[in-house]
């Protein structure tokens, strides 16, 4: 029997082969390999699989990262907030591939939000991993974003990019049909050749999704062209205002960031990442050493004083040096035992992965009272507070 001709390019792209009776037409965008110069998202965490700090948060009245990693939500002045990881289990999402979304449930209404008031979500990213745009170049390329949204509300977002850098926006709008329904949008984006990304840690570009505000963030015209951020175009498209009733919510999953002007037919599928990886990722901005068993110790070193001991503490690689904070502990020494609670925790930052914890504990305790010796802090509960590294942007 003859063997049939081997079609090298439609091997690469996926499609059956001509000899074999296909069309051979699928193209390298439709399969996904035409761009995408990075091998991991350029967005971390965007299928909301981590949520390191908590998994439900409520009485939320300000802006901060809550519950999924690397999500934050800018309340200013607009409302009370239930935030949670959501677990999926049915809906167009879930038979996607995703299993986790970040939700936000209105549970004290703003019904007339005064002038300045403003509710968003908001990702954000360091400089040096946008350089593939090429912003701010004559080769600068176009923008797509793509993500699942849910609401009980239908109606138009305003969702737009925000260059931090040089103070440049645009925006773009989508449309939820269906309450409480997942669906899928793709939102493009124009290539922006004034205005380049500052290639270092900082943060450079932010994601907004505004989900509510007062008329001097919906007073203008959604500009769907690079320029100048003027406030009052940052919602002027949002008819979703969530603020305003106690019954609304509004939840996202599988957001992801691309290069170049995709559709819903030629998008690149979702890069799904392994929990383990995405966590890895995350550990960059933020990094929870939760402890589950109680009296375990976070560090041992040496005792500086009658009031101090002091020890070296190992984190993984951050964007920058750390913010560190230390759930309810005791400090110990090997001679004497156990001395009281920590009444104050410093930091000396020696690096990118290490620091050194100079903690006072209760000076009144006398079976601590030497100068010199090993000594250690334990944590003096469960440890759900446990050590925290907080690097965001």
């Amino acid at each position: 029997m003859a063997l049939s001709k081997i079609d090298v390019v439609n091997m690469v792209t996926g499609a059956t082969p001509v000899a074999n009776g296909g069309t051979g037409q699928t193209t390298f965008a439709a399969a996904g390999l035409d761009k995408r110069p990075n091998a991991t998202p350029l967005i971390v965490n965007g299928d909301m699989a981590v949520a390191q700090r908590s998994t439900s948060e409520t009485g939320k009245t300000s802006a901060g990262y809550y519950t999924c990693d690397r999500m934050h939500a800018n309340i200013d002045s607009i409302g009370t907030y239930t935030i949670i990881q959501e677990s999926l289990s049915s809906g167009n999402a879930y038979i996607n591939g995703f299993t986790k979304a970040w939700r936000i449930d209105t549970t004290t209404a703003d019904a007339s939000p005064a002038s300045g008031d403003n509710f968003s979500f908001i990702y954000s990213f360091e400089g040096q991993d946008l350089q593939l745009f090429k912003k701010g170049t004559a080769n600068a390329e176009k923008f797509t974003l793509a993500f699942w949204v849910k609401s009980n509300k239908t109606g138009t977002g305003n969702v737009n990019l925000f260059d931090t850098d040089n103070t440049r926006l645009i925006g773009g709008t989508y449309t939820i049909s269906s309450a409480d329904t997942w669906e899928h949008k793709v939102v493009n984006f124009a290539a922006d050749t004034t205005g380049a990304f500052t290639n270092d840690n900082g943060q450079s570009l932010k994601i907004e999704w505004f989900l509510d505000s007062g008329t001097n963030f919906s007073s203008g015209t959604t500009d769907t062209a690079w320029g100048s951020k003027q406030d009052v175009d940052r919602n002027a498209s949002g008819t979703l205002q969530i603020a305003r009733n106690t019954d609304n919510d509004w939840a996202i999953t599988g957001i992801q960031l691309e290069v170049g002007e995709y559709t819903s037919s030629t998008l690149p599928p979702f890069q799904h990442e392994s929990y383990g990886d995405n966590l890895m990722r995350c550990h960059r901005y933020f990094e929870h050493r939760g402890y589950t068993i109680a009296n375990q110790q976070v560090f041992t070193g040496q005792t500086i004083s009658t009031t101090k001991c002091t020890g070296p503490v190992f984190y993984g690689v951050k964007r920058a040096s750390p913010t560190i904070t230390l759930g309810s502990a005791i400090c110990g020494n090997q001679h004497n035992g156990v001395a009281g609670s920590v009444t104050a925790l410093s930091t000396l930052q020696i690096g990118l992965d290490t620091a050194r914890l100079d903690v006072t504990h209760n000076a009144s305790t006398a079976n601590f009272a030497i100068t010199q010796g090993m000594a250690y802090v334990q944590l003096d509960d469960t440890g759900i507070n446990g050590l925290k590294f907080d690097a965001e942007l």
